[in-house]
């Protein structure tokens, strides 16, 4: 069915490629997925084997009266995928059956909505924490990135990271740190907390300078703010090292990856039915 669907809508490399929200799924298998468990619900679709679907005779009458779309709102005239839809929302409130009712004309299946939502609630702790990292001290945001710089692998331990990170004392952090816990490569750190002040080519190619002083080849700019294009374009161009550039976006990214400054709220565990325990026999 899925080969169906590429040939029939023309899809390209790139509607291939493209995942839900979740980056866990193509956004292909997923669609198809939940458009037949929808039409399974309304009683379309029948599945007279595992792996197998034949479209019944109320699929024949809908595909004659509907020859260029079938879409939830269609569904919803029977009664069996009602009571489908009714019994996922059954706990929401009268505004929240409604956000779902637009949510299910627009065809879009449950798990991507929750990888969305997932989405944009990480978007808001992201802001938020990249607010508040801009109002810390110096000194809380120095041992911020000592521990963000632990927990990604990097520095040793906390004891051994903070006795080389930190020693410039201009607000921002300037040390080496070790590539690994046996401490077979280093790398040179500088970070800014700057508020509204972007981090330009010159303060870059100065990071540079120093690191070729130093005869390091591995180094880490860390910024509260933004750094220029050409900023980027000479961190990428430069010879006999590699530096790596981190943005305010990509700092807070990083803090929630690996739980600095966050804990986790909730946990939802979504189930799925295993085929292949209810296969007998086969």
């Amino acid at each position: 069915m899925r080969e169906t669907v590429i040939q029939e809508f023309k899809l390209t490399e790139a509607d291939l490629a493209e995942l839900t929200p979740s980056a866990k799924e193509s956004t292909l298998i997923n669609r198809v997925a939940w458009a037949i468990v929808h039409l399974r619900k309304a009683l379309a679709l029948a599945t007279p084997e595992r792996g197998r679907y034949s479209i019944t005779e109320r699929g024949k009458t809908l595909l004659a009266q509907y020859k260029d779309r079938i879409d939830l709102k269609i569904l919803r005239q029977f009664e069996e995928h009602r009571l489908f839809v009714r019994d996922k929302r059954r706990d929401s409130d009268t505004a929240n059956g409604k956000a779902e009712e637009e949510n299910e004309d627009s065809g879009t299946a449950p798990l991507e909505r929750l990888e969305s939502a997932h989405q944009l609630l990480r978007s808001a702790v992201r802001a938020d924490l990249l607010q508040l990292i801009r109002k810390c001290t110096p000194a809380f945001f120095e041992r911020l990135v000592i521990e963000l710089l632990v927990k990604m692998g990097y520095g040793g331990s906390l004891r051994d990271a903070a006795q080389v990170v930190g020693k410039s004392g201009d607000g921002g952090i300037d040390g080496i740190i070790k590539e690994d816990k046996l401490g077979l490569d280093a790398i040179y750190v500088q970070a800014k907390r700057w508020l509204d002040k972007t981090v330009g080519r010159p303060d870059v190619q100065q990071f540079a300078g120093a690191l070729a002083g130093n005869k390091a080849t591995k180094g880490i700019f860390i910024t509260t703010s933004t750094f220029t294009k050409e900023a980027v374009e000479f961190a990428k161009n430069v010879s006999n090292s590699k530096i790596v550039l981190i943005d305010g976006d990509e700092l807070a990214e990083l803090m929630i990856d690996h739980n600095v400054g966050v804990s986790v709220a909730q946990v939802y565990e979504v189930k799925r039915i295993d085929s292949d325990y209810f296969a007998e026999g086969e």
